[in-house]
């Protein structure tokens, strides 16, 4: 171990330049010469390093069994739990201190692809990539035919690493090129592990890794942009579906013609798919062959950097989709069997392939893949400008059994034996690396079970997400809508299922997203209304089916958004109502783009009725966004009565009052909320929204005192109400009383 820590000394010094001996220091001592030694039982190393490595742990983990975590603090129900949720607290705090012992914390750590994958210094190129299980390795590219040749050989270097150094004139950007990776017994041509630039050839439709050094590189004009969170309100969106055309969208396209809309309908966050590279188009960027690089088939690098940076100045933060839960088996693209081991970045036994996705699963217990994951993190942050990210497939990572065909009814379910602790201690050093790199990131969860603690700040014991999605919401409005007829509907189910969530933890609201609008499935609207949006989405057509879809669509969205403890995602082109569903290009619909798209033209026809639900989604997000902090006002029941199908609530000086009733109007409705005055602000009914115009908007309420609530400041607030509305009401200041002149004052103005 001594000799590798003085040849890792050595291997700096003749690095180009400081920054990459610095780098090479903290990556390759700290990282590559613990995991040499990582099987040797750390209590008879009789090493410095290692005694100061166990000593300091087992004094923070001694400490950490006396004092009670908040998460457990704040939930008495965890406490039969608490030895499995400390233990897995410890686990983190063990891999940090092992990851981070050759100095520097996890920022300095995740520096993987600063080393490795090609860059351009001043005396040309070097190129790095990690394979130890190969024999040989070749650069084979434009540069020399694509064939094997003694100048592009690697060099093979310690703990499985290669590497070779190429004067200026070896490549040029834009050159395309592969490795060529000899194994005992085989050969095969992969893409580099940590490319940033891939392309498709257009007509033998073969991915290369291409290079990318731009004579003139993207200068970022936003500096130091902060993410407006209160609230967090979501625009889910796809570059390539992004546009009118049948045809893959570009990112600049996305930046002129979409983003414009997004600043315009009021959300102050897009939440990117598809970013990092796909072979399958189809897969919507769930299945990750290059995760370094941002998909080339919409456009440049530099593109996507100036899309980022028109959102920053928009106000718009941008979180990405990121992908670590799983990855393609595509050999030659992707990352598996790289160096022809099957276990290189993968589990090598039957955990390797996940049986409903067809795709790879991570070992997350390696410190390759959690340099490999971890850097992946800080590198889209650091190259990119991302806001955070919204990390896929959460439940998946954090099971045996990936969560499938398992009920979670207690907490049983969570501390049974059955969750991958290897991958619950790579989420939380990645939560907490991401807001080291960046304090105000924003990291999502894309989780189903209910893990307590998936949203709960690493310090408290949880796995450190800022929010988790609300999953169950969008099931609930779709098994409503498929089941229930409409008297059926209850607003004490409706109230109790939006608000029924872990107090201490963040969620994503949301109706729906891309999962309920793809082939196979129904958006909310198509549900409501069917084929009649083929016929009857005229302005003028007085349509009942059109007319009841339109009116709990806009119900739906308001009662979900108005409800949110954390923030609220819509999925473009949902806000107002886009027909039918998404079906990407594939060998069974002819390879068409005819569903793989965004019909905007839809919307912006006046002679149309979506023009209706963009305007109240577009005031409704705007009310929202324009309070501050409104997520965090606490939710106040007023009424609910499921025989009238009658909800209202408060929240600051709003009241939400809603009638799902699909056939009484009710006038003179009254309930007891703070006296005072009371004017509308927006009611669903309104001509604006494709409604009837029944609500006088212009009548000033005011409440009806009784003597049984006076003390209370409470009196009783009486409303016309049509039926299938909602009525959104402000409280007004009430007007102070002009003070009393005291008889020294009007003394003197005798005088």
């Amino acid at each position: 171990m001594q000799k590798m820590l003085q040849s890792s000394l050595i291997f700096a010094i003749f690095a180009p330049n400081k920054k990459v001996a610095g780098l090479v220091k903290s990556v390759y001592c700290s990282w590559h010469v613990l995991l040499a030694c990582r099987e040797l039982p750390l209590r008879k190393m009789n090493l410095p390093l290692s005694r100061f490595f166990h000593d300091n742990f087992t004094l923070r983990y001694n400490i950490m069994k006396k004092k009670t975590l908040s998460i457990i603090k704040d939930d008495p129900w965890l406490e039969p739990f608490e030895e499995a949720i400390v233990g897995r607290h410890n686990d983190f705090l063990r891999k940090e201190e092992e990851l981070t012992a050759g100095g520097g914390d996890l920022v300095d750590f995740a520096n993987a692809y600063n080393y490795y994958g090609l860059h351009h210094t001043s005396q040309g190129w070097v190129f790095r990539e990690w394979a130890p299980n190969a024999t040989q390795i070749f650069l084979i590219g434009d540069f020399n035919n694509w064939t094997e040749c003694a100048p592009y050989r690697l060099k093979r270097l310690d703990c499985g690493n290669w590497e070779i150094a190429l004067p200026e004139r070896g490549m040029k950007h834009g050159d395309l090129f592969k490795l060529s990776i000899h194994w005992e017994g085989g050969q095969g041509e992969r893409i580099p592990a940590y490319a940033t630039r891939v392309v498709q050839d257009d007509n033998t439709k073969i991915f290369s890794a291409q290079v990318w050094n731009p004579a003139k590189k993207y200068e970022f004009k936003t500096k130091n942009f902060k993410p407006n969170v209160k609230p967090l309100l979501i625009y889910e969106c796809h570059i390539g579906m992004a546009q009118n055309k049948e045809a893959v969208g570009t990112y600049e396209e996305f930046r002129t013609n979409v983003l414009p809309r997004i600043h315009a309908d009021g959300y102050n966050a897009i939440q990117i798919m598809a970013i990092q590279e796909h072979p399958y188009y189809g897969s919507f960027g769930y299945h990750v062959s290059s995760f370094y690089a941002a998909s080339s088939r919409f456009g440049t690098p530099e593109e996507l950097k100036h899309l980022i940076d028109d959102a920053h100045s928009l106000g718009i933060a941008v979180i990405m989709d990121i992908v670590h839960s799983h990855a393609v088996k595509n050999e030659v693209e992707g990352l598996g069997r790289f160096d022809g081991s099957y276990d290189l970045y993968f589990y090598g036994d039957g955990k390797r392939e996940h049986p409903a996705w067809d795709s790879l699963c991570f070992d997350y217990g390696k410190n390759e893949v959690l340099n490999f994951l971890l850097s992946n993190c800080k590198f889209w942050l650091e190259e990119y400008k991302f806001d955070g990210f919204r990390f896929d497939g959460v439940t998946s990572m954090l099971y045996y059994n990936h969560g499938l065909g398992q009920a979670f009814g207690s907490y049983d379910d969570y501390y049974n034996g059955n969750q991958d602790t290897n991958a619950i201690t790579y989420l939380t050093l990645a939560n907490k690396l991401i807001h080291l790199v960046n304090p105000k990131a924003i990291t999502i969860a894309e989780e189903m079970s209910g893990m307590p603690g998936l949203a709960r700040k690493v310090k408290d014991g949880g796995i450190g997400f800022d929010y988790r999605m609300a999953m169950g919401i969008p099931d609930y409005w779709i098994k409503t809508i498929k089941e229930q007829k409409d008297e059926y509907w209850k607003p004490t189910s409706i109230f109790w299922e939006l608000t029924n969530r872990r107090a201490d933890e963040k969620t994503i609201s949301y109706a729906e997203s891309h999962d309920q609008a793809l082939v196979g499935d129904k958006t909310i609207i198509f549900r409501l209304i069917d084929k009649e949006m083929y016929w009857h989405m005229m302005t003028g057509d007085d349509n009942g089916v059109v007319s009841r879809g339109m009116a709990l669509h806009k119900l739906i969205r308001l009662v979900t958004a108005s409800t949110i403890n954390g923030g609220y995602l819509n999925f473009m082109g949902n806000e107002w109502g886009h027909p039918e569903w998404i079906d990407f290009p594939r060998e069974g619909n002819g390879w068409s783009h005819k569903y793989a798209r965004r019909q905007w033209d839809l919307v912006d026809r006046e002679d149309l009725k979506y023009q209706f639900l963009n305007n109240w989604d577009n005031d409704m997000i705007h009310l929202i966004g324009g309070v501050h902090n409104f997520q965090a006002l606490p939710i106040r029941k007023l009424w609910d009565k499921d025989d009238d199908q009658v909800l209202a609530y408060m929240r600051g000086n709003l009241v939400f009052v809603f009638n799902f009733n699909p056939v009484k109007s009710f006038s003179d409705y009254g309930f007891l909320a703070p006296a005072g005055e009371y004017h509308g602000v927006i009611d669903s009914d309104n001509v604006r929204y494709g409604g009837y115009g029944n609500v006088d908007e212009g009548v000033k309420h005011f409440t009806q005192p009784d003597p049984l609530y006076d003390n209370a400041g409470l009196g009783w607030l009486k409303l016309y109400i049509p039926a299938r509305s909602a009525l959104i009401l402000r409280l007004q200041p009430s007007k102070a009383k002009p003070a009393k002149k005291t008889a020294t004052k009007q003394r003197k103005s005798k005088s």
